[in-house]
């Protein structure tokens, strides 16, 4: 066996050959990156096309969403485990890289989507769009022929544009007429195989991939922070063009132009992982490389039987996928039974400076929960407002909604390396906030991007499209936010975790990110509306419903923030100068 005087895992490294951070973090920042552009690339369309595509109503698709994106994290506290105690970080990234690729190209097959038939006097009529996206048509066929249609101001009628060519009334009561939807099976069962797969493999990626990050640095290294920022930025670099071109294609020229470029993009993240592994210098091995081989069932040995897993992990998401109402609920105690066995890990494993560390690292987790409940609204209902009730329009362009999804990334591109230069010129003056403050500012900072789009929405009449200027607000202001929490939070649960569990508590931050994310589902659900084709019958209705809506969480998300800011003394005492 070659000696090598490669680093152990955990003792970081005073390699500065990346922009002054040790160069293994060049191939998680391209890994990442590609990871996040399929991610986002599919999650900017997903609601969109779940509800014009497959014709899901708008609360059965915030639900789906929901349980899908937080099914994404909560399954990366098996994947983190699983790496802690068998695989290794190396193989779990690999592993779960392989499984994105086969999900996102599974996206790509669509079928010839659902129909919503009408029947009135006795015939039966579909009622469809042209195109997609906030700027579809919505048009009814018949055996003749096909003609537009709209809604008056009352939502109480539909107006036919054409009424000889399809041999209908010019005006027809709502009431007047029944609709039902016909889906195809087989390809709504692709969709949640395809689902399905891309959670597994988030859950073998997502926790891991920070695991090694934090691996690259010492303990006391000032770099830390700086570095999670910079691996930020590779997340936020990916996201932000998988936005802009996936989101297009998918609206302009057909979902599965989107899907099938999400899915090239995690394919660039496999072979990039897999060729430039050398960088990461010995870190991220298995634990017990003689353990992997050993037979578990028959011919499987614990390798397999790891990779296997990933069965079990579909099996779930499929079934939760299918029934999203009570998958919500199951999410929620799950997060208690996780709090409960935590705590208990903390009184019977560890103890003095370990224990305390691991009360923060459970607070920092839990506190993340009314950020991104509110936050991830951003892939779902905030998607379908922008789509349906905002001037989208620029120098005669009607840009897509998902387009609108790469300014969080846009701006954290420009703004991350600000903060990292900022949280190193602050730490070396000794005025950098705690970790606690800054996560009780990013809280106050995403209620009050809610209450910036609710003026907004106000500055127009009842139904009116909101201007768009509010959507870069509402954004930006919550990617300030962001840049407050979410990589400080990632740094602090590395620095906070005990040795022996690292995987497991970088799990447990992306369990309850996912728990986070099913509330979020619950919330966009309650502003559903009522839809022909996946487009809105009633304007007025639906705006006053997301100013009800969104007025309410941000105060909440507002009286959150100032509970966090004055416990946040306690809670720096708990990280015992971490």
């Amino acid at each position: 066996m070659a000696v090598t005087d490669s680093p152990a895992p955990g003792t970081g490294s005073h390699d500065t050959s990346f922009f002054g951070h040790p160069r293994g973090l060049a191939i998680l920042f391209l890994t990442e990156m590609w990871e996040r552009f399929s991610y986002y690339g599919m999650r900017g369309l997903l609601i969109i096309y779940l509800t014009q595509h497959f014709l899901f109503s708008d609360e059965r698709s915030a639900l789906i969403y929901g349980a899908y994106v937080s099914l994404v994290y909560v399954m990366a506290i098996f994947g983190g485990a699983l790496a802690d105690r068998y695989l290794g970080q190396r193989k779990a990234v690999t592993f779960g890289a392989i499984l994105l690729v086969m999900g996102h190209f599974g996206m790509a097959f669509e079928g010839s989507g659902s129909k919503e038939i009408m029947t009135y006097n006795g015939h039966e009529y579909q009622l469809t769009l042209i195109g997609r996206g906030g700027d579809a048509i919505p048009i009814v066929k018949s055996e003749h022929g096909q003609s537009r249609i709209s809604f008056d101001d009352n939502a109480t009628t539909m107006l036919v544009e054409d009424p000889e060519a399809v041999g209908l009334p010019a005006q027809i009561p709502t009431d007047a007429y029944t609709t039902r939807k016909i889906q195809e099976p087989f390809f709504v069962g692709i969709l949640y195989l395809s689902l399905a797969l891309i959670i597994a493999g988030v859950g073998f990626l997502k926790a891991n991939i920070s695991t090694i990050v934090g691996d690259l640095y010492g303990l006391h290294d000032v770099r830390r922070d700086s570095g999670f920022t910079i691996f930020y930025m590779g997340i936020n670099l990916g996201a932000f063009m998988a936005s802009l071109t996936a989101g297009t294609l998918g609206i302009v020229y057909g979902w599965k132009y989107g899907f099938g470029l999400a899915g090239i993009g995690m394919l660039a993240g496999l072979l990039t992982f897999v060729t430039f592994q050398p960088l990461l210098e010995g870190r991220a091995e298995p634990p017990d490389p003689q353990k992997l081989k050993q037979k578990v069932f028959g011919p499987i040995n614990v390798e397999w039987a790891c990779y296997s897993s990933a069965l079990l992990i579909m099996a779930v998401a499929i079934a939760l996928i299918m029934n999203p109402g009570p998958a919500a609920k199951l999410m929620g105690a799950t997060g208690v039974i996780m709090f409960i066995f935590l705590m208990g890990y903390s009184f019977v494993k560890l103890q003095g400076k370990e224990r305390t560390r691991m009360w923060a690292a459970i607070y920092f987790a839990l506190a993340q929960i009314p950020f991104w409940s509110l936050f991830e609204q951003a892939g779902s209902s905030l998607n379908l407002f922008t789509d349906r009730l905002v001037d989208r329009h620029f120098f005669g362009w009607s840009v897509p909604a998902p387009v609108f999804q790469s300014l969080n990334a846009g701006f954290i591109f420009i703004f991350a390396p600000i903060f990292a230069w900022m949280w190193i010129w602050m730490a070396k003056r000794k005025i950098e906030p705690s970790t606690p403050v800054k996560f009780s500012i990013g809280v106050l900072f995403v209620g009050l991007g809610f209450l910036a789009l609710v003026a907004g929405m106000k500055t127009t009449g009842p139904g009116a499209l909101t201007p768009v200027i509010f959507i870069f607000l509402i954004y930006w202001i919550h990617t300030m936010g962001e840049l407050m929490l979410s990589p400080v939070g990632l740094s602090a649960m590395t620095k906070l975790a005990p040795a022996r569990a690292a995987g497991l508590v970088m799990g447990t931050w992306f369990l309850y990110t996912g728990l986070s994310n099913s509330l979020a589902g619950v919330i966009a659900a309650s502003t559903g509306a009522e839809t022909i084709g996946g487009k809105i019958v009633d304007a007025v209705a639906a705006k006053a419903t997301y100013e009800h809506v969104y007025t309410n969480v941000a105060y909440v998300a507002i009286a959150i923030a100032v509970f966090m800011f004055v416990i946040s003394p306690v809670i720096k005492k708990w990280m015992q100068g971490r």
